[in-house]
């Protein structure tokens, strides 16, 4: 029986591990380690998250556990989370078991679109935000240009594992300093609209967003850090920007 209880417990830890890893919000986080303990014969599962770390109490039979792990970033990905929901409603009816659970989590990799399809959307992305904003098709395919080629850089820095500030200051410097051509040789209708879309590719959103849904849920602890995480890349894109623009004495959309 204590075997179960440690393969269990095992399993819901790593099922919160990989959840907290790619971006889940807090409450999906600990709704669904608890219900794969209970679908797994638990009598009780206590779950505390933090913002780097979880700890997972199972009680089966009046014998308790406490495991706890760390929780690296590694990036948004909901294939990976759609995944894990997956296994936990097979866990509930009953189609699985523990241990096929296990075997079917191990097999779970986070799985990512291809990095030129990613470069080019982003890219499209920015520039049809410059056509929203007035731009013509020269302020189209500048803001194309400098936001693809920022793109490039965020994900080779990634790559490497850099720290995520200096990426995305790096990012919004290169992003910026491209994107001032257009002042400078004063290409299209509003060549300043190029430096204000080309970067809108590393505003935060989704960390704000899953930072606002915590704390509305009872999260404080873990809104604060997400959203403090968020600000802070949001300091470093906006020091990249200012590095740029003074760099290339070229002030844009600012004055």
């Amino acid at each position: 029986m204590a075997s179960k209880q440690r393969a269990v417990s095992r399993l819901i830890a790593q099922a919160g591990q990989m959840l907290l890893a790619h971006g889940a919000e807090s409450t999906l986080v600990g709704d669904l380690m608890r219900r794969i303990g209970m679908a797994s014969g638990m009598d009780e599962v206590e779950v505390s998250l933090s913002a780097s770390s979880l700890v997972v109490t199972t009680v089966y039979q009046e014998h308790c556990i406490t495991t706890a792990r760390r929780c690296p970033d590694r990036g948004i990905n909901m294939r990976a989370i759609t995944q894990v929901q997956r296994i936990c409603i097979m866990l509930e009816r009953g189609i699985i078991d523990h241990v096929m659970a296990q075997h079917k989590l191990n097999q779970i990799s986070p799985e990512r679109y291809n990095r030129w399809l990613v470069v080019f959307m982003i890219g499209l992305s920015c520039a049809a935000f410059s056509r929203l904003a007035g731009g013509d098709w020269i302020v189209f395919i500048m803001t194309f240009i400098a936001s693809t080629t920022g793109m490039v850089v965020r994900q080779e820095i990634g790559h490497r594992h850099f720290n995520p500030l200096l990426n995305f200051a790096a990012t919004a410097f290169v992003t910026t300093a491209v994107s001032a051509q257009a002042v400078i040789y004063e290409l299209g209708n509003s060549p300043s609209i190029v430096m204000a879309s080309s970067v809108l590719m590393l505003v935060p959103g989704f960390p704000l967003i899953n930072s606002v849904a915590d704390m509305l849920k009872g999260y404080i602890n873990m809104g604060i850090a997400r959203f403090v995480m968020a600000s802070l890349l949001t300091l470093a894109t906006s020091l990249g920007i200012v590095a740029a623009m003074s760099l290339v004495g070229v002030w844009g959309w600012v004055v």
